[in-house]
């Protein structure tokens, strides 16, 4: 009889299987079956409704300009991290997973304190025009509060094992920092760095207790696909709930099976220096 390695290994999995099946995929099949059920007219007059399309589109790009930020901001603070030793490290490094840690509505109120017209960092900005609470701006800021820790802590560890000696290696063959970091060093963080903007755009799509907060929730303006979906619920409207939910969920699926694409590609070719 085989042993192996890992004890009870049939039980674990057997529990991780049924987990899975009740928490994730049980829910999943609940929601795309109440969404199968809506005809095809039904379907597309909730979906084009202009409510429902200004959500969307507030969503996705607000989401977007997250995650753009993110993927800049938590790059150099990733680098920042496994590159450098200064004073207060330690704490800097703590700091990137309160967003984990605190819970969403209260960094909601957090920021729209510190960002509205009378708050410390709003009036300044206020004084110059510039408007961040119950606008887009403050939900593209929320979503990238919340979301910053996915790159920062996927590209961490990929910097901090690829060591300093590689960039020795390429200044040596007459490389310049440029090429050192196009070349060198994106090429091999590329994969974790892309699993982290995918995490951060998926969490800020899904993302509803910090921005009802500071959004302001004005329906065609700064109204969220997640709280049009809590609005349609609390309507007992659980036909259109289902159907701009699941509008959300072949979205995330459809970013899930582009990037695990492109995570393939650069492992088959980029990796082995086909191309």
């Amino acid at each position: 009889m085989r042993r192996r390695v890992i004890p009870g290994f049939g039980l674990a999995l057997g529990t991780t299987v049924l987990y899975l099946g009740a928490i994730v995929l049980l829910p999943l099949c609940a929601l795309l079956l109440k969404a199968s059920g809506i005809g095809a007219a039904q379907l597309w007059d909730i979906l084009s409704s202009p409510r429902t399309l200004s959500a969307i589109r507030v969503t996705v790009s607000m989401a977007f300009a997250a995650t753009i930020f993110n993927a800049i901001y938590g790059l150099l603070l990733a680098w920042v991290l496994a590159r450098y030793e200064f004073p207060g490290k330690r704490i800097l490094d703590a700091l990137v997973d309160v967003p984990f840690a605190l819970p969403t509505a209260v960094a909601g109120l957090a920021l729209t304190a510190l960002f509205a017209k009378n708050g410390w960092f709003g009036a300044p900005l206020d004084r110059i025009g510039i408007a961040v609470a119950y606008t887009p701006l403050g939900i593209a800021m929320a979503m990238a509060f919340t979301s910053i820790p996915f790159v920062v802590r996927t590209v961490q560890p990929v910097m901090e094992d690829l060591g300093s000696e590689v960039e020795e290696a390429g200044r040596s063959l007459g490389a310049n920092d440029f090429q050192i970091l196009w070349k060198i060093i994106f090429p091999a963080i590329f994969p974790a760095f892309l699993a982290g903007c995918s995490l951060s755009f998926a969490r800020s799509l899904g993302e509803f207790g910090a921005v009802i907060f500071i959004a302001g929730n004005q329906p065609m303006k700064t109204e969220i696909v997640a709280l049009l979906t809590y609005i349609r619920l609390e309507e007992y409207n659980y036909e259109a709930a289902a159907a701009i939910a699941t509008i959300m969920l072949l979205m995330a699926f459809v970013m899930l099976l582009f990037t695990n694409a492109v995570q393939a590609w650069h492992l088959r070719y980029v990796g082995r220096g086909e191309v």
